[in-house]
């Protein structure tokens, strides 16, 4: 192309820009009314680009000057830094009119898409490109095949099997037999095709594009161009050829993904719904597929049942399609009818089926708040005796138990044993122990609850044999209290506790209670019977700093561990009393 120097290039900068801004104020009015003059300031002194196109294909015109490393045809990202304007007229020294937004041809960046181009689209167009091209003025002119003398003008619109080797010809390289052409430079997607490491399995040659193996990117549009010299004119021939990479048809018919057979879903009546079926297709390039719903598996036709198809991941793998059928309101009909989603494809067809029921939400939802309800009120009733069953068992037996005490033979209600006083032993290490089991347990179980405690040298007079005494005193007990401290395991008291557990054995009236008084390690040389009691006898621990006061729960336990006994006359024998006895013990 032939392309004499623009004036432009030598005026200083501040004409230029007075020039370009008098010619952006010209175009303003150009734009809204023809121009009675071509000869807009710049462009006199253009000399124009000269193209050739062939009539009823598709056609590309970029605003741009010419440049042999071009890397694209047009530029996408022109929208955004600059505007372009474009200008057209049909014949010679016809006004020029603004091309504006239209289907044919439309706008594309700083081109201009012609689907197809026709005849008349021959002429002189005119652009401009706001600070960076003053105007360009490009000769366009549309042949037919037979005016270009095409002998085989080839095919612009390809299909290529992908992992295969396929090979695009440039469409119209057989016209134009009698003139003198350049090679072909070819553009994809508006960027020069060139070959590179990068992509070993492109290569360029005879002005053919070999692929080996064919991808799926390769599909797009390619423009081709080569240079005719016509009449000493360097005309820029331009054709353009699309591309589609495809698979091989596949041998499956549809498959459903949802639903799978015969589905049942709960419907409410009245209440719209969606009956919604999702089908996988292979790979089809010319598929009929076709997805419908029926009900009873016919089709109605004066039934209006809106459907509305949507197509997800769509590949050479093939795709999957979302067909949606909506009832306005669901009525006793649609819970008597089957509804088939029906899909077909090259290969045959598939059916899936819907079937409606009624929906009982209001009585469903009843049955599960009782049942949530009632488990809440078990774990509440649960949880609360748990925390307050020595204080329910103790209110029971208050009122509603008799006296197990009467006609046992027994003496005592319990036999009380503890680390006696010796002078080879720290005396204040005893102090506490011995004030607990002969002043504060006394105090508590005896004049509280009633009880009446054996102390073996309070209860026993002396001069008999310790170890009878200790046996004798233990067997006219009903409980043995046993009060356990270091001093008391690792000392001759131990003697007591063994003597209960073997009272126990013999008479199963006779129940042993521990006190962990304080913390204490088991020796070793504690007969077999004793350790063994020691794991599995109730025990009671005391925590001097609370357990004092005689409402704590220490005192529960105690009282809880102790005889069943009518210590005293009741106010009220009635149920009312039973009630109130329990609320006393619970939030004493």
């Amino acid at each position: 192309m032939i392309l004499k120097e623009n004036v432009l290039e030598y005026q200083p900068k501040w004409m230029k820009k007075a020039m370009l801004t008098l010619c952006w104020i010209l175009t303003f009015f150009v734009s809204r009314a023809e121009v009675r003059d071509i000869n807009l300031l710049g462009c006199s002194y253009v000399e124009p680009l000269w193209y050739r196109a062939i009539s009823d294909e598709e056609f590309v015109l970029r605003c741009a000057l010419p440049d042999g490393h071009a890397s694209h045809i047009y530029n996408t990202s022109l929208l955004k830094q600059h505007k372009v304007k474009w200008f057209w007229s049909q014949k010679d020294k016809e006004p020029l009119k603004a091309i504006k937004e239209s289907s044919n041809p439309a706008l594309q960046a700083d081109a201009l898409l012609f689907k197809p181009i026709k005849d008349s689209a021959s002429g002189l167009y005119v652009c401009m490109i706001w600070e960076k091209i003053p105007c360009l003025k490009i000769v366009l002119e549309v042949q037919t095949k037979k005016a270009a003398k095409c002998s085989d003008y080839g095919t612009n619109i390809l299909y290529l099997l992908a992992g295969n080797g396929n090979s695009i010809t440039c469409p119209g390289t057989k016209c134009y037999s009698h003139i003198k052409k350049s090679d072909v430079k070819w553009y994809k997607d508006g960027y020069q095709i060139k070959h590179t490491k990068r992509r070993q399995s492109l290569k360029l040659k005879h002005n053919e594009i070999y692929l080996n193996p064919t991808y799926d990117k390769d599909a797009g549009m390619y423009v081709c161009d080569y240079i005719l010299y016509d009449n000493a004119t360097k005309w820029t021939m331009r054709t353009m050829v699309k591309v589609e990479v495809i698979a091989k048809n596949t041998i499956h018919p549809p498959n459903f993904l949802y639903p799978n057979g015969v589905v049942i879903l709960e419907a409410e009546l009245g209440k719209p719904f969606e009956l919604e079926c999702r089908v996988q297709f292979g790979f089809e390039r010319d598929s009929p597929m076709r997805v419908t719903w029926k009900r009873n598996n016919k089709e109605n036709i004066n039934e209006k049942l809106n459907q509305e198809t949507s197509i997800y991941q769509k590949g050479l793998q093939g795709h999957t399609l979302v067909h949606v059928a909506k009832l306005k309101a669901v009525t006793e009909r649609d819970l008597r009818s089957n509804f088939t989603c029906f899909a077909e494809n090259l290969v045959g067809n598939a059916t899936a089926v819907i079937q409606l029921k009624r929906k009982q939400r209001v009585f469903l939802l009843h049955i599960l708040c009782s049942a949530i309800s009632t488990l809440f009120a078990l774990l509440l009733c649960t949880a609360f005796i748990y925390q307050y069953r020595i204080e329910i068992v103790l209110a029971y037996r208050s009122y509603l138990v008799h006296n197990e005490t009467l006609g046992d033979g027994k003496k005592f209600d319990a036999f009380v044993s503890y680390a006696k006083l010796d002078s080879s032993e720290n005396e204040s290490a005893l102090i506490s122990e011995e004030r607990f089991a002969l002043e504060l347990l006394p105090d508590i179980l005896e004049n509280k609850y009633g009880y009446k405690l054996c102390i073996l040298e309070r209860d026993i007079l002396p001069g008999g044999v310790y170890t009878d005494e200790v046996v004798t005193a233990i067997k006219q007990s009903r409980r043995v209290i046993i009060i356990l401290s270091p001093a008391y395991v690792n000392g001759s008291s131990i003697f007591e506790l063994q003597a209960a557990v073997n009272c126990a054995l013999e008479d199963k009236k006779i129940k042993l209670v521990l006190i962990k008084f304080q913390p204490f390690q088991e020796p070793e040389t504690l007969p077999a019977e004793v350790k063994k009691a020691l794991r599995i006898l109730p025990v009671v621990t005391w925590k001097s700093s609370i357990s004092t006061a005689p409402d704590k729960k220490f005192w529960k336990y105690m009282h809880y561990h102790m005889p069943v006994k009518m210590t005293k006359m009741m106010e009220n024998c009635s149920l009312k009393g039973f009630f109130q006895r329990l609320f006393s013990l619970v939030y004493r």
